[in-house]
């Protein structure tokens, strides 16, 4: 008899993982794991990392389905219509917190249309310059910036992501100011740093850590609280004279409002057993991602304290977004 590669791939995840989820609930059928944003990207690279490993513990087949537009609204605004029965989620990234506040005409509220299940990753930001740069330190780009406001510039991959929210709060803690100059996407964000189109820029580890290892970049502080792993020589800004900053893209996990408890229970069960996986682990250390598997009520709780703080961020650097 011969064994197709899904029972094998079945056989290993289950032994292992099934033993770590041990809530009864199972959905009544196969899940849809939406992303509203192309493929190739963070939450993208976390979903279908997850969807073996939830095809193993759920015993259900687990599909990702793209859906990107209107700044993730389109996906996001699926799931919140769905029926709140654990076969329709939503793996999202950082929008969830900002997009509220930069964006018009929502269709749903971010704040009621979803279920918490679990930040499940982090993706840490590097800010670079190139190694002809002036600004050797942190402490020197933010001098200039601060002397000369708006004569430095900065990308990033758009509008209201990420890395331009993670200069904005940095620049307002330090009380200095650059020239945002947004590009479509990270890959030509980067690009425009490496050319000395733009004197700095924040980075994922995934695009710019080879630069910096080879040379061709020099980093001048991690964005995440804890230094990187991959990159354990750059301090954190938290480090370098502002306490309490941590600004990464991140990804969490969601269900439609309403998703019972039980369901909850499991599918944080299935985040867990998922990010304990050697596999997912080593794919996610590739990518200079960090698992996190928080628990659904501490994942609700920040997720207000975090759209509160982008509200005001938002407001008060009048960011829109693209």
């Amino acid at each position: 008899m011969r064994t197709t590669r899904r029972a094998l791939l079945t056989a290993s995840l289950t032994g292992p993982l099934a033993a770590r989820a041990q809530s009864p609930w199972a959905p009544p059928r196969g899940v849809r794991m939406v992303v509203p944003f192309p493929p190739a990207g963070g939450a993208d690279t976390t979903a279908r990392l997850f969807a073996a490993p939830f095809q193993a513990l759920l015993g259900q087949p687990v599909v990702v389905e793209n859906r990107p537009g209107a700044g993730g609204t389109i996906g996001a605004a699926e799931v919140a219509r769905a029926a709140p029965d654990g076969t329709t989620l939503l793996l999202d990234a950082a929008n969830q917190a900002v997009a509220p506040f930069v964006l018009k005409n929502i269709p749903f509220d971010y704040g009621t249309a979803f279920t918490p299940i679990s930040r499940v990753t982090i993706y840490p930001l590097i800010l670079v310059v190139k190694p002809e740069s002036p600004h050797r330190s942190l402490e020197a780009l933010l001098a200039r910036a601060k002397a000369e406001p708006g004569t430095l510039t900065f990308s990033s991959s758009g509008n209201a992501v990420s890395n331009h929210i993670a200069t904005v709060v940095l620049l307002r803690r330090a009380g200095a100011d650059m020239t945002h100059v947004p590009y479509r996407g990270g890959g030509p964000a980067l690009q425009a740093v490496l050319a000395g189109d733009v004197d700095c820029g924040f980075a994922t580890v995934a695009s710019a850590a080879a630069l910096v290892q080879d040379g061709r970049l020099r980093a001048l502080a991690a964005s995440s609280a804890a230094r990187i792993p991959s990159l354990p020589a750059v301090p954190t800004v938290a480090e370098q004279g502002f306490a309490g900053y941590d600004q990464v893209e991140w990804n969490g996990l969601y269900g439609p409002a309403g998703l019972p408890g039980p369901a909850v229970t499991r599918l944080f069960e299935c985040c867990r057993a998922a990010l304990a996986d050697a596999a997912v682990q080593g794919r996610l250390a590739g990518l200079g991602a960090i698992g996190l598997g928080t628990a659904p009520a501490e994942f609700d709780a920040w997720l207000k304290r975090e759209r509160a703080a982008m509200a005001v961020v938002a407001r008060e650097a009048n960011i829109t977004a693209d």
